[in-house]
C-alpha cells in the first residue's frame, strides 16, 4: 500500500515548559527517518508518568517543549527507506521506549528497556498526544488484526510494566502476589495479568468501591489499610503465612516498609511506581536474616511487549477504560492526583 493521506500538520497537546499549561497547537507532521515509522495515532492511553513528566517529578533532564503520550495505537501511515518489518497499513504502537541502539550490553542480553542510548515517547521525543507520531521500527510492536485499539493501547505501557514486574517477582502458578494500590490503572492491569499468569491476588487499597472493584477484576482477597489496625496481621492471616510476593504500584512510599513485614520468608518485593522524592526505608535485619529480595522494575522488553499483547489477543485482559478527547487530559491529571480513576483513561484522536 501506498503512504496514507497524510497532511501537512496535525494537532497535539504540548506544553512549552515544566508546570506550563498543557495546549492544543497545530504543529508539523513529523517526516520519518530511514529506520522510523509515521504512525496515525488513533487512540492513546493517559499514563501517571505522563503526569511526572509535566510536573518535573523525574530527576531527569527532558527537553521543552514536548508532546507528552507513549500508549498509543495506530495505522502505519509512512514507513522509513530501511523498514523491511511493516507495511503501510499495518496496525502498529508506540510505547515509552521508542528507540534503542540494540548494540550495548544490555540490548545484546534481551533488556532493550535499559538501553544506554534510549529514545521515550513523550519524554526525549514528541509522543502519543498528537495525531502523527514517529517511532523506531525495532521497537514498534505490531497489533493484531482482532484487538479494540482503544483497550490495547494502555497495555504497551502499563500492561507491559505490571507483566515485567509480575515476572520478576518470581510468584508461581497457585502462589499469592500483593499488588498495592491494585484499583488504580497499574494496579487493575495488575490483577488481570496476574490472573492470566495463574497467581491468587491480594488486592490493597482504599475504599469499599476500590474493593468491588478489585474483586470484579478478580481479586481473591482485599486489606483496606485504612481501616485496619494491624494490616501485618491481616495479611499473613489471610494467606496462611504472608504473601510470596508484592509488586508496589500505590503512589506512596510507605506501603513498603510494611511490605517487607508480611512478604514470606525469600519472597520478592519489586517496586514500579515512582512517586515524587520517594526514600525506600528497610528494616535491614529482617531483609537479611529472611532473605527478601527488593527490586527495581522499568516497563518491559520487546519480548515482554509481544507476550503482554498476546494475553489481551487471546481474551483474557480486558481492563474498563474510560474514553475522553485530548482537550481533556488537564481533567484527567487532577482526577489522577486525587486518586479518582479506576481502570484506564484512553484518548480518541477523532474527538
Amino acid at each position: 500500500m501506498s503512504d496514507l493521506n497524510i497532511p501537512k500538520t496535525q494537532k497535539a497537546l504540548i506544553f512549552d515548559k515544566i508546570g506550563d499549561p498543557l495546549e492544543i497547537r497545530q504543529i508539523p507532521v513529523p517526516e520519518p527517518g530511514p529506520d522510523e515509522l509515521l504512525v496515525k495515532i488513533l487512540y492513546t492511553g493517559v499514563c501517571h508518568s505522563d503526569l511526572h513528566i509535566w510536573l518535573g517529578d523525574f530527576p531527569l533532564p527532558l527537553p521543552t517543549p514536548i508532546v507528552g503520550g507513549h500508549e498509543g495505537a495506530g495505522i502505519v501511515a509512512k514507513i522509513g527507506t530501511n523498514v523491511k518489518n511493516f507495511n503501510v497499513g499495518d496496525k502498529a504502537g508506540i510505547k515509552w521506549i521508542n528507540g534503542s541502539c540494540l548494540s550495548c550490553d544490555q540490548c545484546k542480553l534481551g533488556f532493550d528497556q535499559s538501553c544506554v542510548a534510549t529514545l521515550f515517547s513523550g519524554g526525549t521525543r514528541h509522543g502519543t498526544f498528537q495525531e502523527y507520531a514517529l517511532v523506531k521500527a525495532t521497537e514498534a510492536p505490531h497489533i493484531p488484526d482482532n484487538v479494540d485499539l482503544s483497550k490495547i493501547a494502555p497495555v504497551l505501557c502499563a500492561g507491559v510494566t505490571v507483566y515485567r514486574a509480575l515476572k520478576e517477582s518470581n510468584v508461581k502458578a497457585g502462589q499469592i502476589v500483593a499488588i498495592t494500590g491494585a484499583g488504580g490503572g497499574l494496579g487493575s492491569m495488575a490483577i488481570q495479568y496476574a490472573k492470566a499468569m495463574g497467581m491468587r491476588v491480594l488486592a490493597l487499597d482504599i475504599g469499599a468501591e476500590k474493593e468491588k472493584h478489585c474483586k470484579k477484576l478478580g481479586a481473591e482477597f482485599f486489606v483496606d489499610p485504612s481501616v485496619e489496625t494491624n494490616i501485618v496481621e491481616k495479611v499473613v492471616t489471610l494467606t496462611k503465612g504472608g504473601v510470596h510476593g508484592v509488586v508496589h504500584v500505590a503512589t506512596s512510599d510507605k506501603p513498603l516498609e510494611t511490605a517487607i513485614k508480611y512478604v514470606r520468608t525469600r519472597g520478592t518485593i519489586v517496586l514500579v511506581s515512582l512517586p515524587k522524592d520517594a526514600k525506600l526505608v528497610a528494616d535491614v535485619f529482617l531483609i537479611v536474616a529472611r532473605a527478601i529480595t527488593i527490586k527495581g522494575t522499568i516497563v518491559g522488553s520487546r519480548v515482554d511487549t509481544d507476550e503482554a499483547i498476546e494475553f489481551f489477543a487471546r481474551g483474557l485482559i480486558d481492563i474498563p477504560i474510560e474514553i475522553y478527547s485530548l482537550k481533556d487530559i488537564p481533567e484527567v491529571y487532577d482526577r489522577m492526583q486525587k486518586g479518582q480513576i479506576r481502570g484506564r483513561v484512553v484518548v480518541d484522536l477523532s474527538k
